[in-house]
């Protein structure tokens, strides 16, 4: 069967169900595809609830209630179809919506996933939406849902690769221009955080494209602004972002960028990219735009309130937001304290890769971010694995690995080598090629980073 087959069988199960319970992940594609499901199955008058995991395992599915709801398990169970099986959960109590690598059982749990029809930049937020569409192609949220699924799809770096959404994700983000709720930027300067960041920390920040003495130097690129006559304050004396910019001034900096770029025999191609600002959003707020309103709701996941993050997605802009918000602030003080603690330390250097023991010092939840961050201040060429301690299972030892896009050309695969080294040792993992993360045993963890690096070292073409 194909795409379209599947999308249909799994809204026919979902629109026919007297009740439904979605189970999601915690990150930004997890809390907008759990967004996605809970409003489709509401718009159909089906009583609808919502439980949300760190990972699908054999300890959180426990928190899968047993009651007569269709299960919906969002963003997650493809990989895990085992678990649900050992439950007891029959081929009629299950519906998957996933774009990650399936596992294959002997149960045929009906599935609607990206992985199986070769859609490799489409995150699950992205198939929730073509299921509600499917659903009621007539629903009036529509434009609100086309709007998650660019968040999801972004926020899973789906947009990373390209510079750009591509295939049936640019689709859906032009749904969300029909109805209003998008708006597709092309071509403007491939960093992130254009709509809160004035635009020489954006710069400093870039590590993708890498720019010779820019990029990790906020007063280099402060100073490149000034050279070329770029007005980088308000008349009000605060930092002006890339979206205050004219357009006279986006072509004078971006031209700059490029001869800069070439001077130094770099590639220029990378600095721009395609941005999705929504247009009903605030201006200055991180909800303006597709990435920052995926970190926003990042954080809300990483700090036990995904909850928040899913009534943000589904509209409340009061109580919730402010919560956000705050969330938000402090995502980010955390995250600049782990990338410091990681360059202060320094990394043990293997090979092929590089990796560090965080210990208990910061949440699990967060230190994938911190070592992509800390990755662009490093030895960009030696992915980075960050080994931390769980709070609440000292048996488990939680792995996270980054690395960029020019690795990834190179044959890179973390989701690949963290996969099979864990189940070596008893564990699992999976992500991206570009980010991915496994729990392993702790009796494992003094040999792990060596096993994987000889993994990597074999993937380099």
């Amino acid at each position: 069967m194909g795409l379209e087959d599947d999308i249909r069988i799994v809204a026919d199960r979902i629109r026919d169900a007297e009740s439904v319970t979605v189970i999601s992940h915690i990150d930004a594609d997890g809390i907008t595809s759990e967004a996605v499901m809970m409003q489709a199955a509401r718009s159909q008058g089906i009583p609808a609830q919502s439980v949300f995991v760190r990972q699908l395992e054999p300890m959180t599915m426990k928190y899968v209630p047993e009651d007569d709801s269709l299960k919906v398990f969002v963003d997650l169970g493809a990989g895990q179809q085992d678990l649900m099986d050992e439950r007891g959960l029959e081929v009629e109590e299950v519906a998957i919506i996933d774009h990650h690598v399936p596992q294959n059982t002997d149960t045929p749990y009906i599935q609607a996933n990206a992985q199986q029809h070769g859609l490799g930049y489409f995150s699950a937020a992205g198939m929730a939406y073509l299921v509600a569409r499917e659903m009621d192609a007539g629903n009036p949220s529509l434009g609100m849902l086309a709007k998650l699924a660019v968040i999801g799809n972004v926020g899973d770096m789906m947009a990373r690769e390209h510079c750009g959404l591509v295939g049936p994700a640019r689709s859906i983000a032009e749904d969300g221009v029909t109805f209003g709720t998008v708006e597709i930027r092309a071509r403007e300067l491939n960093c992130y955080g254009i709509s809160t960041r004035p635009v020489k920390v954006c710069l400093s920040y870039s590590d993708d494209p890498f720019i010779p003495g820019i990029s990790n130097n906020e007063k280099k690129a402060e100073e490149f602004l000034e050279k070329i006559g770029i007005r980088q304050r308000t008349p009000s004396g605060s930092w002006r972002v890339w979206e205050e910019y004219s357009v006279e001034e986006k072509g004078i900096v971006m031209n700059a960028l490029v001869e800069q770029m070439l001077a130094t025999g770099e590639d220029p191609s990378r600095l721009f990219g395609e941005h999705y600002i929504f247009p009903e959003e605030t201006p200055g707020t991180p909800l303006r735009n597709a990435s920052e309103y995926a970190t926003m709701l990042n954080a809300c996941g990483r700090w036990a309130e995904p909850r928040i993050g899913s009534a943000i997605c589904l509209g409340d802009r009061g109580p919730m937001l402010q919560d956000g918000e705050r969330m938000l602030r402090h995502h980010r003080t955390i995250i600049r304290e782990m990338m410091e603690y990681i360059l202060d330390t320094g990394t043990t250097i293997l090979s092929h890769t590089q990796f560090i023991h965080t210990g208990d010092r910061f949440p699990d939840t967060i230190v994938g971010i911190g070592a992509g961050m800390a990755l662009s201040k490093l030895d960009w060429e030696k992915p980075i694995m960050v080994l931390s301690y769980l709070h609440d299972d000292p048996d488990l030892v939680k792995v996270s690995m980054r690395t960029n896009e020019r690795m990834v050309q190179r044959g890179v695969d973390l989701q690949a080598a963290l996969t099979l080294a864990s189940e070596e040792v008893g564990g699992g993992g999976g992500g991206h090629k570009i980010a991915a993360g496994a729990y392993i045993p702790t009796s494992a963890e003094k040999e792990f980073a060596h096993r994987v690096n000889r993994i990597i070292a074999g993937q380099f073409t």
